[in-house]
């Protein structure tokens, strides 16, 4: 029998694991494969680590608007921010992934650019730019690649207004009848 009673093993503070990291990261294991967050600012030392690490190709890079998803899951000390930068890399030694997710502010909307250690990526980050005004700092060349370059705004940000122009295809039915247009 133990000397404790029922009173002081109730309030016993009970003490968390510390949650694990790699490079100073937050790792969080998902489905496919395992998926750190790291500080805004410590992105690109992260990714420089991963490379020494062996991940020699970042297979994906895209930006993210959560302005009408704010409740998604992270995890415990990442705070949510409306954007973010999804960045995914490959092991080709023994096939292995891993997804690196930023958070990025809506008053900030900016990152450090990675074309330095991963060549691949300067598309990737120049659609980023141009969907959802997500500037890359440092980047060699960040102009819009999908959208005229006198496009205002950034049409895959949630809050861009959608405008509507009317488009009529042949053989198709009139609007509000069964007659076929010709």
């Amino acid at each position: 029998m133990s000397d404790q009673t029922d009173a002081e093993t109730e309030a016993a503070p009970v003490e968390l694991p510390e949650p694990e990291r790699l490079h100073g990261a937050l790792v969080s294991h998902g489905l496919d494969n395992d998926v750190l967050f790291p500080e805004r600012e410590n992105y690109v030392a992260l990714l420089k680590a991963l490379r020494a690490d062996g991940y020699f190709m970042a297979i994906d890079l895209c930006g993210v608007d959560y302005l009408t998803h704010p409740g998604r899951t992270l995890p415990d000390g990442v705070v949510a921010e409306r954007f973010e930068v999804v960045t995914q890399l490959i092991r080709h030694s023994d096939g292995s992934r891993l997804r690196v997710r930023v958070q990025v502010p809506a008053q900030e909307p900016s990152i450090a650019s990675v074309c330095d250690l991963f060549p691949g990526v300067e598309a990737m980050e120049r659609e980023a730019y141009d969907m959802f005004g997500i500037v890359f700092e440092g980047h060699p060349d960040l102009t819009r690649i999908l959208m005229p370059d006198e496009w205002s705004g950034h049409p895959l940000r949630k809050d861009y207004a959608v405008g509507r122009i009317p488009v009529q295809f042949k053989a198709a039915p009139i609007r509000g009848t069964r007659e076929v247009q010709r």
